[in-house]
């Protein structure tokens, strides 16, 4: 067996690899998923991906950005199924701890694959079985209905406000998903990001996907240069001061824009990047919107 320096990969992307390996060097699709949700969710507690429910069950739209990575380096093959493109030893790039889970993992799991496979997922974890367009087939009707409950059933209004640092687009999706929301309204003014999934184009194709609807509104954000030297809580008090007064008070259109998607729409977030509501702009477009007389609804911070 040949051995090989994977230091270009990152470690999420040596696990794919050796994943791949532990199971023969090629896996389908739908068992590469699988078998990538179950070894995060039972081997891992910082895991390397994060999962939606998707078509076929969990889905990590983060581990095909890496397979299109992987296909690059010519780790893998371009065809429909996850495939080796040599016989190197990929499990040896992983630390001796990650070895002996997997080892342990793949003891575990290595009978289950296809519909088997996805049964026992979507059994064990109905959540992600919530969009399936195939549980009809593979499941019995108890099972049906713990995957039928398992979905989010809010269905009054509501405005969200919900940041994405920190964060994978999965568990930033998973948020969405678990609020039944319905759009999302993008108030950043440049909606460009250097993590996967959070420009403008991708952000808002993976919201098409799980049928969330995209509107951007760069009227309500701010500026690159005004967003600098933000160092402490004062700091950005002082400049959501300057926004609110200067900025906000001159966008009655747009927020009369978010009062009527929330009123056609039911339940609306608002996005932008913090993850702490005190350090971004969104916190004062909930507040402004919450001190008109015309706004009704209650405002939640995921």
């Amino acid at each position: 067996m040949v051995y090989i320096k994977s230091y270009s990969l990152f470690k999420r992307q040596k696990l794919l690899l050796a994943i791949l390996q532990v199971f023969g060097g090629r896996l389908s699709s739908l068992d590469l998923q699988k078998y990538l949700f179950l070894y995060t969710q039972n081997y891992q507690e910082i895991k390397s991906y994060d999962f939606v429910p998707y078509k076929y069950g969990c889905f990590s739209f983060q581990s095909y950005a890496d397979r299109r990575r992987l296909i690059e380096l010519g780790k893998i093959d371009s065809s429909n199924e996850w495939c080796l493109t040599s016989d190197c030893d990929h499990i040896s790039a992983l630390d001796k701890v990650e070895q002996k889970k997997l080892s342990l993992f793949s003891n575990r799991y290595a009978n289950l694959h296809g519909n088997s496979l996805i049964h026992y997922i979507y059994k064990n974890y109905p959540y992600y079985a919530i969009n399936s367009e195939i549980a009809c087939n593979i499941m019995n009707k108890d099972e049906l209905l713990a995957i039928q409950n398992a979905r989010p059933k809010q269905q009054d209004f509501g405005f969200f406000t919900i940041g994405y640092e920190g964060a994978s687009i999965e568990n930033y999706l998973n948020r969405l998903i678990q609020n039944n929301i319905h759009v999302v309204c993008d108030v950043r003014n440049n909606p460009v990001s250097r993590k996967y999934g959070f420009s403008k184009t991708a952000l808002s194709q993976l919201l098409s996907l799980l049928g969330i609807q995209y509107i951007h509104i760069p009227q309500l954000g701010i500026i690159s240069e005004n967003r600098q030297e933000l160092n402490t809580q004062q700091d950005y008090d002082r400049l959501f001061d300057q926004y609110e007064k200067s900025i906000l008070l001159k966008q009655q259109e747009s927020l009369n824009k978010l009062k009527l998607i929330t009123d056609n729409n039911k339940r609306v977030a608002i996005t932008c990047f913090e993850a702490v509501y005190s350090m971004c702009h969104r916190s004062r477009i909930a507040k402004v919107l919450t001190n008109r007389s015309d706004w009704h609804y209650p405002i939640k911070h995921i």
